[in-house]
């Protein structure tokens, strides 16, 4: 069993891996980076579009799913495998990622999507692909490919301990490619989730909370303890992550749909609201995050980043100069989460996924089986 590393790989972005055994080659998610210009935008194919059997979506983040579009423009026409909520955010996601001439010809047509639920396994040529929820966001997963006796787990992005989605456990597996976005933090997410509601309660007189539209945004929304406002376009989406049948754990669903139904609706150019608002994206590279950041800016209003900051984003200038605050709110695992996946997996070899190199040789104190050499480009041969 060969793996490709065509994205994400001593990176963070442009998530991407392609498993190939006996003649069938499968692509695990096609995402872009942002801040990269060119080539280093899209995953670095390791053969032909045309020569690719079968494409699985993980979630609708754009470093997972942004580059869909340019697949299908060098050729790739096979199937493409996704969640109903997968299905249902794509679009979002590729209108803001994708290029304007992709995107009008090559948004891929409603019959070449195949969806399916976590938990179910697809059969692609001679590679059976087990999935399962992931904890990141609604219809999220994780998938395990094997073959000829041999298993690969790719974990996508994922949360152990999320207390919104439920995750599924990882099955035991030859080589496990974690998810090791936060590197050696140690801080579990239930402090960072207090840090975060006591930051917001501290400006009660109004604050900006930048942050996709799925996901982190629901953790955001059963961190806080007082009253907020949403961007009015997220409401819809917001809905239907909440009502996203066995999502959600049971106990966030009824404090998600009382909190939605409560929150003030604001729209881009109405003044900004007294008190904290959610709006989407959280780097405030696309979405209505750009202006209402540019707004909070210009009024002074204090901001709150809570996720990656990719250079030169108009949430990392604004960081640099002092003018927002940042708190990491937990969507990806803690360094010791990814310890007890890789123990429970058996201890396997490990590949990390968006993540720098320096940092994943720090990583390996905790986890020794951790492969760092490896980077986007290269591939892996499971003997």
């Amino acid at each position: 069993m060969k793996l490709s590393l065509q994205g994400g790989f001593g990176e963070k972005g442009r998530t991407s891996v392609a498993v190939e055994d006996n003649g069938t080659r499968v692509m695990l998610d096609a995402g872009i980076k942002v801040g990269a210009t060119g080539h280093e935008y899209y995953p670095m194919l390791a053969g032909p579009a045309d020569e690719i059997d079968a494409l699985i979506i993980s979630h609708a983040h754009e470093d997972h799913v942004g580059a869909l579009c340019r697949l299908i423009a060098l050729g790739y026409g096979g199937p493409i495998y996704m969640t109903a909520e997968t299905r249902q955010e794509m679009p979002t996601t590729l209108a803001q990622y994708a290029e304007a001439g992709d995107l009008n010809a090559y948004l891929p047509p409603d019959d070449q999507i195949h969806l399916f639920q976590p938990g179910e396994t697809l059969v692609c040529g001679d590679l059976m692909v087990t999935t399962g929820a992931s904890g990141h966001v609604a219809g999220g997963v994780w998938m395990a490919v094997a073959s000829g006796g041999k298993q690969v787990v790719y974990a996508a992005d994922m949360v152990p301990e999320s207390t919104v989605f439920a995750m599924d456990p990882l099955p035991a597996c030859d080589l496990l490619i974690l998810d090791c976005s936060y590197g050696c933090d140690e801080v579990p997410g239930t402090v960072r989730a207090r840090e975060i509601a006591q930051w917001v309660a501290e400006h009660p007189d109004g604050c900006l909370l930048p942050t996709p539209l799925s996901g982190r945004s629901l953790e955001l929304m059963a961190a806080l303890d007082t009253p907020f406002a949403i961007e009015k376009g997220m409401r819809h989406a917001l809905h239907d992550q909440i009502m996203a049948s066995n999502a959600l754990r049971a106990s966030a669903s009824e404090l998600l749909r009382a909190r939605l139904a409560a929150a003030i609706d604001w729209e881009v150019g109405e003044p900004l609201p007294a008190s904290p608002l959610i709006v989407h994206d959280g780097m405030g590279v696309a979405g209505p995050s750009r202006a209402a950041i540019a707004a909070a800016d210009a009024a002074g209003m204090p901001v709150l980043l809570t996720g990656h900051l990719p250079p030169g984003s108009p949430a990392d200038l604004l960081r640099r100069r002092g003018r927002a605050d940042w708190i990491r709110m937990p969507t990806h695992p803690t360094l010791n989460e990814n310890v007890a996946l890789w123990e429970n997996a058996g201890r396997p070899a490990v590949l990390g996924h968006s993540c720098e190199t320096a940092v994943l040789r720090q990583m390996q104190d905790a986890i020794p089986a951790l492969k760092t050499e490896l980077h986007t480009g290269q591939s892996y041969t499971i003997d």
